[in-house]
């Protein structure tokens, strides 16, 4: 059964489904139809989870399909898919939140045929850049969540959405412009030419590896997105709705963190190392000016975005180290970063649709009181990012530290010392916005609703397994990460 073709496309057959049958004036329809697409790829995706094989981790890929798509002479791009310990547990992330993006939007208005449908073209194109193992098929699907995002954030966003999406828009085209150069580089490097990504991770490039890495990680980089090349995400998440906000920080940013450990560091190892100490640096100012800047926000999306860089910068700092802890870590953090920051910008969201408005000075006067759950769940997540234990990030960042340690003593205990700006800026808007003196004028306020209330029931109940009992993903990640460690020559 072609596992991967149905997830990638399913949600896109959604979308044509949308456009094509319903009527405009059905939003009722339009938001059933999306929800059962989407719900319908979450559970198919769960079924990858059961057929996976975790006992042998010499598979490259598995559930792989394969046909020949272009050929022109020795030029051959194929349809090529498959998953592995490192991209199933992207995948299952990337329809879980597809899912919930439409529970949380259950209220959008405006216009809502084109709005559900762009959400659904987003999962197929963030879907497709997980499953694809040929590496033109890889930048096609890259490019496909351009478009959806650009309008998302234009039409349906807050503030300065316009400027915002347009400088989505440019930060990502400029990162794929060198991400094309360095993939057509690679081709012309490999011998024989191939754009095979199994292939180049089992061959070697001899001539511009170091400039190939160059080109290819300042794609990756400005996705993830690495200091200094973040200035578009406190913007897009600013101005974007609460659930294209969703879908940005929990699986867009992770395309950057997957593409350097897919790429950069399996394809081009020699070049990793090279450029290890420097990254490393990076990784560190990133954590560090991340949690800085978080501390003095004042606007609570500004806040998680400023976060989401910090948090980023843990990915690096444990894919910098080239050791197994260190990369088994990152992947790691990138699941847990996505459903923790997720789950921040579905209650902010909440919490906006409520009162009208973000600032925490505004917001200041016990919101608890009247909205226990959304409290409650918001305090779970901001417990979860600062690293609790018994919750997701703990688990995470307890790896990346010990893979960092043990080459890198310094980095690792700078980087650490972020979860101590962490608690800091996440206790303080905690107690700020629900906890301090209740303010009369939010008396009327009211709690989340059913469907909201599964959504985010859903995302604490999966930050606290994943706490618990953090080998239903790192039993994935176990398998993929061996092979690396073999091109690392570790």
């Amino acid at each position: 059964m072609p596992y991967l073709t149905i997830i990638t496309f399913l949600p896109l057959v959604g979308a044509i489904a949308i456009a094509l049958l319903l009527k405009r004036d059905d939003a009722r329809g339009i938001k059933w139809v999306a929800a059962g697409f989407s719900l319908v790829t979450f559970l198919l995706s769960l079924v990858l989870v059961f057929l996976f094989k975790t006992n042998d981790p010499m598979l490259q890929a598995q559930f792989v399909e394969r046909a020949n798509w272009i050929s022109v002479g020795q030029f051959k791009v194929e349809y090529f898919l498959g998953v592995d310990g490192l991209s199933l547990p992207m995948v299952i992330l990337t329809t879980l939140l597809g899912f919930l993006a439409v529970l949380i939007s259950w209220k959008i208005s405006l216009r809502p045929k084109e709005y559900f449908s762009l959400l659904l073209v987003l999962e197929t194109g963030v879907l497709g850049v997980f499953t694809s193992l040929d590496f033109f098929l890889f930048f096609l699907f890259w490019e496909v969540e351009l478009v959806p995002m650009f309008l998302l954030i234009g039409i349906w966003g807050s503030g300065r959405r316009e400027y915002s999406a347009m400088k989505f828009l440019i930060y990502t085209i400029v990162g794929s412009a060198f991400m094309l150069a360095g993939i057509l580089w690679l081709y012309f490097a490999s011998s024989p030419n191939t754009f095979d990504m199994i292939a180049l991770g089992q061959g070697s490039v001899k001539e511009g590896a170091n400039l190939i890495f160059l080109l290819l990680f300042i794609g990756f980089a400005i996705k993830l997105p690495m200091v200094p090349f973040h200035t578009w995400l406190p913007d897009a998440h600013s101005d974007a709705p609460t659930a294209v906000s969703v879908m940005l920080a929990g699986v867009l940013l992770k395309m950057g963190g997957y593409g350097i450990i897919r790429i950069c560091v399996t394809i081009l190892p020699d070049a990793a190392k090279y450029f290890a100490p420097a990254l490393l640096i990076l990784a560190v100012i990133g954590v560090l000016y991340g949690a800085a800047v978080t501390m003095v926000q004042k606007d609570l999306k500004r806040l998680i975005a400023y976060s989401s860089v910090s948090h980023m910068g843990y990915v690096l700092l444990g894919v910098a180290a080239l050791t197994k802890i260190g990369l088994v870590g990152a992947v790691l953090q990138m699941f847990t970063h996505g459903t923790i920051t997720g789950l921040l910008f579905m209650v902010v969201g909440l919490i906006y649709d409520r009162t009208h408005t973000r600032q925490i000075p505004e917001l200041t006067g016990g919101l608890a009181q009247r909205m226990p759950v959304i409290a409650a769940v918001f305090t779970v997540a901001g417990l979860a990012s600062l690293g609790l234990p018994a919750l997701s990030g703990f688990v995470a960042e307890l790896l990346v530290f010990i893979g960092v340690y043990e080459k890198y003593q310094l980095a690792a205990i700078l980087g650490a010392s972020g979860i101590v700006l962490t608690a800091g800026y996440i206790l303080w808007m905690l107690q700020r916005v629900f906890f301090g003196e209740f303010n009369p004028k939010w008396s009327d306020l009211t709690d989340a609703v059913t469907v909201e209330r599964v959504a985010v029931f859903t995302m604490v109940v999966v930050i606290v397994l994943v706490g618990v009992a953090p080998a239903v993903v790192l039993n994935m990640v176990n398998t993929a990460v061996p092979t690396i460690m073999a091109r690392l020559g570790s």
